[in-house]
């Protein structure tokens, strides 16, 4: 009996977790005014605002703000005196723009990050559990391909390395 109450709080504890990741991709188009629709299982997870900044890859990072305020302080704490340090800390830092989440489930993507990930009309959203990256669809495609075909090999890395 002891050991069904535990089973069924571990099931409540993962169907909970699975709620509260950014997981799956969608499909929007950004409209004229440059406003990206989140997907509406997203939106309680990511609240009223969210910082979007320069991705890696050229996509763009969407965080929640309690996530986008963990990562802020990370960077803010590595040494200003070592070159690579500063330079990362600018790439995400200084580009870093905060927007509110309309009642329509919209964000404003400003220009100079638009022109960074070359988004046109169709956007995928791509959820990374804490983080939502945004892409240009045709380059997601090439993207998701050249890594379809890579996954066996980077999955042999990970495990070199223990993480998976």
């Amino acid at each position: 009996m002891k050991w069904d109450k535990v089973e069924r709080e571990i099931q409540y504890l993962f169907h909970l977790n699975l709620r509260n990741m950014l997981i799956g991709q969608y499909t929007h188009e950004l409209d004229p005014k440059k406003r990206l629709t989140l997907p509406s299982k997203w939106r309680a997870l990511l609240g009223k605002k969210v910082v979007v900044t320069n991705g890696l890859d050229n996509s763009l990072f969407v965080f929640p703000i309690k996530q986008w305020e963990e990562v802020a302080t990370k960077l803010a704490q590595n040494s200003f005196g070592n070159r690579d340090s500063r330079d990362f800390n600018r790439f995400m830092l200084a580009h870093a723009f905060e927007t509110d989440v309309d009642a329509s489930g919209r964000i404003l993507i400003p220009d100079t990050l638009k022109d960074f990930a070359k988004l046109n009309n169709k956007v995928v959203l791509a959820g990374m559990y804490s983080r939502i990256e945004l892409w240009d669809e045709e380059e997601w495609k090439k993207y998701s391909a050249k890594t379809l075909g890579e996954a066996d090999a980077l999955a042999s890395k990970l495990s070199e390395l223990g993480i998976i």
